[in-house]
């Protein structure tokens, strides 16, 4: 079943990884316990041979005296002439002075044996000598440089077995607590950490397109939940600025329609109501056509910026040359130029070509110069530039126009945007010109500024990629 609760699951991983944490320490504690009891075992066994073998040489009473007898029983609980403890000749054989003690004669291995002889000692695990394995110690005694005698000192591994079952009934009464506590301490955490998480949900909820004002609240720590309050925040923002601009742009679009429609509709109305001569209906008919070219226009300059956004702007892309474009483009201008008495000039002009639409990037340039002659009074001057500095073609159109506000500059680009000042000069337009003429140039990879300054003119200009 799977577990759908993130705190849930961070309590679950929390107490697995002390479990896991937890069996891995105890199971290093154990290891390390043994292994200690085993070296003091072998070392005390090492130190009551060492010391008996060095009382060697008198009777029984001295080869077993009291302070021996007494260290042993303090060690181990027991005295050597209780337990395991015999005294061999050099061959391995019983010395025939130990008296009879102990449950049974030691084993003495070959190996042991033989390293007794070279003079090194030897430790053996004795099994089936009682219910738990002995620990045999076989020490050489030597004495000018030969070995005399053999002593043999064993320990029974009960009280290493003892410790270690009641280390491991320990662990295993500490385990479930210890989990219990984690468990719920881990739960605990979790639900204090999880709860700024659980006030974002219950924002967002609140939080709708009509209501995209709402923010989520900040704890003002710094952390990764901060962090993310702060990004959906900044999404937010994006969201609200979207929407609004979604809302401004059906309001813009639908008035910008609904001016020709209704034009349209009333010449229709008055050129049906009663009966007109020919020359009347082609007077209807034609403007009706010129209402529709409005609309059309206008259509097809939200469809390309629709393309432009969703980045499937169509693009027919050849080499092309810019110098012979803006030649192109002043032929068609030059009409519009004359008609408002502004002179429309070619300055300087690189040899320069990009990689680009000619249809679009006509469009573009067409649309600037337009509106350069549209804002500039009579007598004034359009000039279009081209220079290149190897990697990028820069085409600047000039005017001498009544410039544009630094408070408009920023919102110039945007659809339906036109100034107080040009709506006041009631220029035609839908206020989407330059907003294509920015889409274009970025669908080539390119980019689009202005400098303007309010009575003296504005200077756009277009950056576009070299063809290499």
């Amino acid at each position: 079943m799977r577990v759908r609760s993130i705190r849930a699951r961070l309590t679950l991983w929390y107490t697995s990884l002390l479990t896991a944490t937890f069996i891995l320490l105890g199971g290093t504690g154990y290891g390390l316990l043994v292994y200690t009891l085993s070296r003091e075992a072998d070392a005390a066994l090492r130190g009551v041979a060492q010391a008996m073998a060095e009382r060697e040489g008198g009777g029984v009473g001295a080869f077993i005296p009291p302070d021996i007898d007494e260290a042993f029983r303090r060690f181990f609980g027991f005295s050597p002439m209780d337990r395991y403890f015999e005294r061999l000749d050099p061959f391995g054989r019983l010395d025939p002075r130990q008296p009879p003690f102990g449950p049974g004669k030691l084993p003495l291995g070959p190996q042991a044996l033989k390293n007794a002889s070279k003079g090194f000692p030897t430790f053996e695990t004795v099994e089936g000598m009682g219910p738990y394995p002995v620990r045999v110690l076989t020490w050489p005694v030597i004495r000018a440089g030969r070995v005399i005698n053999l002593i043999q000192v064993g320990l029974s591994r009960e009280s290493l077995y003892s410790t270690r079952r009641r280390f491991l009934l320990v662990l295993a009464a500490v385990l479930p607590i210890a989990l219990l506590l984690a468990g719920g301490g881990g739960w605990m955490l979790a639900r204090r950490a999880l709860k700024p998480v659980e006030r974002m949900v219950e924002t967002a909820r609140r939080i709708s397109a009509e209501r995209l004002t709402g923010r989520l609240e900040e704890t003002g720590s710094g952390d990764e939940l901060d962090k993310l309050a702060q990004t959906l925040n900044e999404m937010l923002g994006r969201l609200d600025v979207a929407f609004k601009e979604m809302r401004q742009f059906t309001a813009d679009a639908s008035h910008e329609l609904q001016t020709p429609l209704t034009i349209l509709k009333g010449e229709m109305e008055v050129a049906l109501r009663s009966p007109r001569s020919p020359e009347e209906y082609q007077r209807a008919l034609k403007s009706g056509l010129e209402e529709i070219d409005r609309i059309d226009h206008l259509v097809d300059g939200l469809l390309l910026l629709a393309r432009a956004d969703a980045g499937v702007l169509r693009m027919d892309r050849r080499p092309v040359d810019l110098a012979q474009l803006i030649e192109e483009v002043l032929g068609q201008a030059c009409i519009l130029a004359e008609a408002r008495s502004i002179h429309l000039r070619l300055g300087a002009a690189e040899p320069v070509s990009t990689q680009g639409d000619h249809a679009h990037l006509r469009r573009l340039l067409l649309n600037l110069v337009d509106n350069g002659i549209k804002y500039t009074p009579p007598g004034g001057q359009v000039t279009i530039s081209l220079q290149s500095d190897g990697r990028w073609a820069s085409i600047r159109v000039v005017d001498t126009g009544m410039g544009i506000p630094a408070g408009d500059q920023a919102r110039i680009f945007q659809r339906f945007y036109r100034s107080a000042e040009a709506r006041l000069r009631g220029e035609g337009g839908t206020g989407l010109g330059l907003c294509i003429a920015r889409s274009i140039a970025e669908a080539h990879g390119g980019r689009t500024e202005l400098e303007s300054t309010p009575g003296r003119g504005s200077t756009f200009t277009v950056l576009l990629p070299v063809e290499s």
